[in-house]
């Protein structure tokens, strides 16, 4: 292939990853359009929330070990397809339950598209320094993706009914299909063995019964039920390794783990993000119900982060060539820490240039950490596998989210239910603000003027402290990730032999 040509096919690459992305920020602005025009209970709109990524979880690890059976530029075309299709039952979707299947569907179609990106940069770039300004510009468009999701949410609910987020997926897929049949290689392990469907139903289950788990336990509560599912899924994932192990022709090989490259940086990924997942939950909360920003403002007063990542994703593998992997990611991680230290002192009256030096520094660290771990990871195994590779990583990151909203949700809603209501609050008025920063919001408005101002300066105050506690663990969740990383990674060489990672 010609250098015009691998760049030209990367741009078909980025566009499926903003696709991607965009479509996993942007149901936030929808969600109380949604709930109105629907009729949708709030279980109901738990469910069309969480839905897309339970099955993304559960089937990632599936999908990039078929791609890399019938070819991972086949899965992702084919993905796109299903994606567009999803898009537009999402879009005119009658009722709360349709809706929820659509969102289904589109997990389902992402899992396809996340690690057939991923690995198809190895097979579109065998140098290792195109490789990693290629991952750079990877991680760029992810942070771009992430932030742009609430912009264009919120520019297009100014002026088009709810489905509007849905049925801008339809021209990307439109564009996406064509040039990626025209552009991309096609890239699969020429040798795979079959593609074992008892493995893949433990997977899923597995991992779905892992974050239903997570998630559960940090909205209710660990009672019966969730127990129940806690049991079956680590139970699935148990019986999902012993199989491995045995095939002949595993689905996903076990031994990948036994390289300290790949396994180390699994790791750190994943202690990374879920060090990172409360701040990046609860601050919209913080600005739009503390600070008192509209959804609009509050989208853009997060954009420091997307700064400081897009410029700095593509000056990771300058970084890397000229120094090493394993400084540059453990680097990135311990920026990442630092960064969110000084929010331990976060109020209610913190100004916003102190947030947002805390954010830009944020997404430097995490440019330089999460482009050079996605080429470690790439790097670490041999290319056949690389679509496996992927999808573990991605799953990592996954998973790593899921469970960071959940601890660090539980760590802010802990402080935050323990704030005191004024006297004389009614009952089912307090029940309602303990429950949610919005729900004290809604009630302080039901009261005196006083009265109201008072229950809410004190959820305000009880939120941002609950906030700070989480920016704290996260600080130190991020370091101890920069540790062991370091730890790891030092004799950290990858498979391709003439081009060690540390050079």
């Amino acid at each position: 292939m010609t250098t015009l040509r691998r760049w030209l096919g990367f741009g078909v690459l980025v566009l499926t990853v903003l696709l991607i992305v965009i479509d996993g920020t942007v149901l936030a602005m929808a969600i109380p359009f949604i709930s109105q025009d629907l009729g949708a209970t709030s279980t109901q709109m738990l469910w069309i929330g969480d839905v897309y990524s339970f099955v993304l979880a559960g089937l990632l690890v599936s999908m990039g070990t078929l791609g890399d059976r019938v070819g991972r530029k086949k899965l992702l075309l084919i993905g796109a397809g299903f994606f567009g299709a999803a898009s537009l039952l999402a879009a005119y979707a009658p009722t709360a339950e349709m809706l929820i299947v659509a969102r289904a569907l589109l997990g389902v179609a992402g899992a396809t598209l996340m690690p057939s990106t991923l690995s198809l940069i190895r097979a579109l770039f065998p140098d290792p320094l195109q490789r990693r300004t290629a991952i750079g510009i990877w991680t760029a468009a992810t942070a771009g993706g992430g932030a742009l999701g609430p912009l264009v949410g919120g520019v297009l609910l100014e002026h088009f009914w709810w489905g509007s987020v849905f049925l801008l997926n339809i021209p990307v897929v439109l564009l996406l299909i064509p040039a990626g049949a025209a552009l991309l290689p096609e890239a699969k392990n020429p040798d795979p063995g079959p593609w074992d469907l008892p493995s893949v139903g433990l997977s899923m289950i597995g991992m779905i019964g892992v974050v239903y788990t997570v998630k559960e336990a940090a909205a209710n509560g660990f009672h019966l039920s969730v127990a129940i599912t806690a049991a079956s899924g680590i139970t699935a994932l148990w019986l999902f390794v012993r199989r491995q192990q045995r095939l002949p022709r595993p689905l996903i090989d076990i031994d990948l783990f036994r390289n300290r490259a790949f396994s180390g940086v699994i790791g750190a990924n994943m202690l990374s993000v879920l060090g990172m997942a409360g701040l990046i939950y609860f601050i919209s909360q913080y600005f739009q119900l503390v600070q008192g920003y509209n959804p609009l403002k509050a989208g853009m007063a997060g954009l420091p982060s997307t700064i400081g990542a897009i410029a700095v994703s593509l000056l990771a593998g300058y970084l890397v060539a000229h120094t090493s992997s394993r400084s540059v990611l453990t680097a990135g991680l311990a920026i990442m820490g630092v960064a969110l230290a000084p929010l331990v002192l976060l109020t209610p009256r913190t100004p916003y240039p102190v947030i947002a030096a805390c954010l830009l520094l944020t997404g430097v660290g995490m440019a330089m950490a999460f482009t050079t771990a996605n080429d470690i990871v790439l790097s670490s195994v041999r290319k056949e596998e690389a679509g496996a590779a992927a999808s573990i990583s991605e799953t990592g990151y996954e998973l790593g989210m899921a469970l960071g909203i959940a601890t660090l949700g539980s760590v802010v809603m802990g402080i935050y239910q323990r704030f005191q209501v004024p006297a004389g609050t009614p009952d089912d008025l307090s029940a309602t603000a303990h429950d949610s920063l919005a729900g004290a919001v809604q009630a302080s408005e039901q009261l005196p003027s006083a009265q109201g101002q008072e229950l809410l300066t004190a959820a305000q105050d009880a939120f941002t402290s609950g906030l700070a506690t989480a920016a704290g663990v996260g600080a130190l969740l991020l370091l101890t990730a920069a540790t062991l990383a370091w730890r790891l990674l030092k004799s950290l060489k990858t498979s391709e032999n003439d081009t060690p990672a540390t050079h």
